[in-house]
């Protein structure tokens, strides 16, 4: 197998893929939720349907954040003080991926047997995704602005044996 040309951020594309898919998959999960809250509180049918289809679309959407993630932590040079965020976040991103698919296929029954509500159950577990997913935000945040994860500098720092 042919090695993959990588650029000054260890990467064989310009930029980092991961971080712009996860942005649009936050952004999803979220606004899902709030759509979920304020649709419970004004009973607002068409607020429901926007929360199933961006839960939905995040449902599919996550899935294609891991891969990019998996593939750019493969090629990231992270420090050995980065390792155990890095396991963190991988594991945690794997595991919303199943949370996030298991709430959106929650939400299409709901969908289809009471289409003008919500229940409680639901909204909690929304809410602990949610929590999960701020947690995840901290995570990939501190990968790139504590530890440099395909920051040019960083990488080529460390390619020349200096930690930074």
């Amino acid at each position: 197998m042919p090695a993959l040309s990588l650029n000054s951020q260890n990467l064989p594309y310009p930029d980092p893929l991961h971080p712009i898919i996860v942005h649009f998959v936050i952004a999803m999960v979220l606004f899902s939720f709030v759509c979920d809250v304020l649709g419970y509180f004004t009973r607002n049918v068409r607020l429901f349907e926007v929360s199933f289809w961006n839960m939905f679309v995040a449902a599919i959407a996550i899935f294609i954040a891991i891969i990019f993630g998996q593939f750019e932590a493969g090629l990231a040079q992270a420090e050995k003080a980065a390792q155990s965020t890095l396991n963190y976040h991988t594991v945690l991103g794997w595991s919303l991926g199943a949370m996030v698919a298991a709430i959106a296929a929650w939400r299409f029954v709901i969908r289809n047997r009471s289409p003008r509500k919500v229940p409680p159950a639901y909204l909690g577990a929304a809410t602990l995704l949610v929590c999960l997913v701020f947690l995840q935000v901290y995570l990939g945040s501190k990968l790139f602005w504590v530890y440099g994860l395909h920051v040019e500098p960083v990488v080529q720092a460390l390619k020349q044996g200096v930690s930074p």
